[in-house]
């Protein structure tokens, strides 16, 4: 299938799913600027980068972009993520769970930089779910303020360090 048929294809499937949820307006503009960066072919890079970058400026993120092609790092995940978080000056690098399955904690311990893993609460409201649903959903039904304030808030975090993680594994 063509690139552009598959915009339209997932246009409409993002539509059916979110279309009726409180918050779509907010997000319908987002997801059309995304979708023309996935109509490119072969930009997966091009892509993953817009698709994050949109999403952190719906939740009012101001950072910048440090990408690893303009730095020297050295190969392998963890120690690209380390020698990045190290360039961006972090003392602590959050990592969801898919990552924590191949997250190693030495390149961090190196550069003295905490490695924490972000497990979403397992309350209602907008958590509710959350390890099974994208961020999607969430933005949609309950908007871009409240998912933001939730994450800004750290109030309904719960980090757990890297270590707890290993032993609980």
């Amino acid at each position: 299938m063509e690139t552009g048929a598959n915009s339209k294809r997932m246009t409409r499937l993002l539509q059916q799913y979110y279309g009726k949820s409180p918050f779509w307006s907010s997000l319908d503009t987002v997801i059309g600027s995304l979708l023309d960066v996935l109509g490119t072919p072969d930009r997966t890079a091009l892509a993953a980068e817009a698709s994050t970058q949109l999403l952190l400026d719906l939740l009012g993120w101001r950072g910048s972009v440090i990408r690893s092609s303009a730095r020297l790092v050295r190969n392998g995940r963890s120690e690209r993520l380390a020698d990045l978080a190290k360039v961006a000056g972090a003392d602590s690098y959050l990592c969801g769970t898919g990552g924590a399955r191949y997250l190693r904690s030495e390149p961090f311990d190196a550069h003295g930089i905490n490695v924490t893993l972000f497990r979403t609460p397992t309350t209602e409201g907008a958590w509710a779910g959350a390890r099974e649903i994208s961020a999607l959903w969430a933005l949609a039904m309950y908007g871009p303020d409240l998912v933001a304030g939730l994450l800004c808030g750290h109030s309904a975090a719960q980090p757990t360090t890297w270590f707890e993680l290993r032993s609980a594994g």
